[in-house]
């Protein structure tokens, strides 16, 4: 009993002290995605409430992101949104597609679907668009209206008209920014609070030299109303949902799993699949914005002291009961100080040193730049698909790059390269190979044609031997190849064997049923078994 009440106690503490933070976010990340200030907050209802009842991870807080937001914004000015009442029921229309894709993926038990973004990828595009949201937040700080809305356009033309920057809003913003970063040295202490009490201070002498200010914010509950682009095209909505799926759900599971295994918890995948599909759901059918268990929120909630879920729930009773007191005071926030916390929510994903371990490495580096470059050049949707598809064609590049290491024996029984051991003895008249990736359709010919070139290097070779260990599974064209390279051999008076199959592969080669390939030349469970030719050992399974 104590330990609960410890527990209810930690909670509480946890959703006070995060109610100040996630409530002036939820407002500013709703400017960020073009939707009028209750978006956010209604979004920020839907996820914390949502995600307590149904998800599985103590520490994760739902709410709206900066990288969901300002992929909203695009995906609705692509979809040819231009008035306000427009824009407000294409998002609606594309935050609850977006859930249903959740949903969907969760029934189908795709929960390891994140894994199609390499975590390389995933940090470039993270950096690649948070320079682009503070770019787009730069003309709220200095006061200005710009007519680009790519990133470079943008930046040219911010740059082009320091002359229009507004000295008070500037003031204003810079003076927030800073206030952030050096609050944020101090433990315990919400900065981004402090900085709200701040501006809404300042808020009547701001506004009285043209600063403008949040404005109304109108929380009543309205009925669903949804839009689909001009003549009916549902394509794009459905292309934009899945992309914002993806990045929500990458965003999301990594920073679940990040605390998951800090703290030797659990993760359930489906499950949290769900659980965002629900949030998603009700925050776009209550015109709210897409949410996602961000890595600021949930680090935070962790800090705060959280113990389980229930932080969530304390976090959105506290963010309700700050908006029916003082709705009025945070309708006077100003929009510059708003900016500066998305720009210092988003600084956290700028830092360089992110991308020191992939050249420490010698990694990635390429796939890296090339996703920061994307998102700079084609914006964030096309970005991060340009980038995914460039990390799959490196990854199949290095795969279909054809590596056939030649074994030698290392004291009593292990075979092992003689390329990195030159001590290591090959056996006369035998050849032992092993292909150095899995063997599958875009390798396997120009594999099979090394192989056939080594063999053709040795003399009175009675024997060849291939150590299949790195392959999983053989698909039709590797099998295809293999029964050829055997025949080629078997025309040349040379056996084949293979080592170390797995239980698929060897299912596979036994279908095959090469005449050339018996399958008593599969039963080896070791290269030296195949080499001393006993067959005896019970094959892999």
């Amino acid at each position: 009993m104590n330990k609960i009440r410890e527990f209810n106690l930690a909670d509480a503490l946890a959703g006070l002290s995060l109610a100040g933070l996630l409530l002036p976010e939820a407002v500013a990340y709703s400017g960020l995605a073009n939707l009028p200030p209750q978006a956010g907050v209604i979004g920020l209802f839907a996820g914390l409430t949502c995600y307590a009842l149904i998800g599985r991870s103590r520490y994760a807080l739902v709410t709206a992101t900066s990288s969901s937001a300002a992929v909203l914004a695009a995906a609705t000015l692509a979809l040819g949104a231009n008035a306000a009442g427009q824009r407000v029921a294409f998002a609606s229309m594309l935050v609850c597609a977006t859930g249903i894709a959740f949903l969907l993926a969760g029934c189908a038990r795709l929960g390891a679907m994140s894994n199609l973004i390499a975590r390389p990828v995933l940090r470039g595009f993270s950096f690649g668009l948070a320079l682009v949201i503070a770019v787009k937040q730069w003309p709220h700080i200095v006061g200005m209206q710009v007519r680009s809305t790519d990133f470079l356009p943008m930046l040219a033309e911010i740059f082009r008209n320091v002359g229009a920057w507004e000295p008070t809003s500037l003031v204003a913003g810079v003076g927030a920014l800073l206030g952030l970063f050096l609050l944020g040295r101090i433990r315990h202490v919400p900065g981004v609070l402090v900085v709200i009490v701040a501006g809404i201070a300042a808020a009547p002498w701001l506004a009285s030299r043209g600063v403008p200010l949040t404005g109304p914010i109108h929380l009543a509950l309205e009925l669903p109303a949804f839009a689909l682009p001009a003549g009916g095209d549902w394509l794009p909505l459905v292309e934009f949902a899945l992309a914002l799926m993806f990045i929500l759900y990458a965003e999301s599971y990594s920073s679940i799993r990040t605390y998951a295994l800090k703290h030797d918890d659990t993760v359930q995948p489906n499950r949290d699949l769900l659980a965002l599909g629900l949030a998603n759901v009700v925050s776009g059918a209550f015109h709210g914005t897409p949410v996602g268990a961000g890595y600021s929120g949930t680090s935070a909630n962790e800090a705060a002291g959280a113990q389980s879920r229930a932080a969530g729930l304390y976090a959105a009773a506290t963010v309700l009961a700050l908006v029916l007191l003082f709705l009025p005071w945070i309708e006077r926030i100003p929009e510059p100080v708003l900016a500066a916390i998305v720009i210092h929510a988003v600084s956290k994903s700028m830092r360089v040193a992110v991308f020191r371990p992939y050249f420490r490495w010698q990694r990635d580096r390429l796939v890296t730049l090339t996703a920061v470059a994307a998102v700079i050049m084609f914006g964030m949707l096309d970005g991060l698909l340009a980038a995914i598809a460039f990390s799959l064609a490196m990854l199949l590049h290095s795969l279909a790059s054809p590596r056939v290491a030649v074994l030698g024996r290392m004291g009593g029984h292990d075979f092992v390269s003689v390329a990195r051991f030159p001590q290591a003895a090959c056996t006369p008249g035998i050849l032992v190979l092993r292909p150095e990736e899995p063997v599958f359709f875009a390798n396997a010919e120009p594999l099979l044609a090394l192989a056939r070139q080594r063999v053709l290097q040795e003399t009175d070779l009675r024997l060849v031997i291939f150590s299949l260990e790195e392959s999983p599974d053989l698909d039709g064209t590797a099998l295809e190849c293999l029964g050829e390279f055997a025949a080629w051999l078997a025309a040349r008076k040379i056996g084949m064997r293979v080592a170390r199959l797995k239980e698929a592969s060897r299912d596979a080669l036994m279908r095959a049923n090469f005449s050339q390939l018996p399958m008593t030349g599969l039963d080896y469970s070791s290269v030296d078994d195949a080499v001393s030719g006993s067959s005896t050992d019970a094959p892999v399974r």
